[in-house]
């Protein structure tokens, strides 16, 4: 008798064990599924938030744009006090240009600074762990 009762109480703490370890599984797989929920709603929500700020900046951008051209504008009407209007607004261009002209040469550099686009470093690191694999396996 004790041997049934024996493998009767191993029999139900099997089933009692399977049927926990399918609890922990079913737990467990709702948990990722909400978690990635939670996760795709909180990244929709901040995309909203970041177009709207772009949006914002972008049209920041669009009213500086015209607040600059009053002030050339405003420039050359000074000018043009002193000048005819014609050799105002032709000074101001060739200022404008000139620091156009910086801006480019400065920005070239920098591209030219930043390119070829890899990251070098990393690429060197991969290159010396593929030759030391291939070392070992020749080994």
């Amino acid at each position: 008798m004790a041997d049934v009762t024996g493998g009767s109480s191993a029999g139900g703490s099997d089933a009692s064990t399977s049927e926990l370890v399918g609890q922990a599984a079913d737990q467990i797989s709702r948990l990722v599924r909400d978690e990635l929920a939670l996760a795709r709603a909180e990244m929709t929500e901040k995309g909203k938030q970041v177009g709207l700020g772009a949006g914002l900046l972008g049209g920041s951008g669009l009213v500086v744009l015209y607040g600059v051209a009053a002030l050339l504008v405003a420039v050359v009407l000074g000018l043009a006090e002193a000048m005819p209007a014609w050799l105002a607004a032709l000074i101001v261009a060739l200022a404008l240009f000139a620091v156009a002209a910086v801006m480019a040469v400065l920005g070239r550099r920098k591209v030219e600074q930043a390119t070829p686009l890899i990251p070098e470093e990393t690429a060197r690191s991969i290159k010396a762990d593929i030759d030391e694999l291939q070392e070992r396996a020749r080994r």
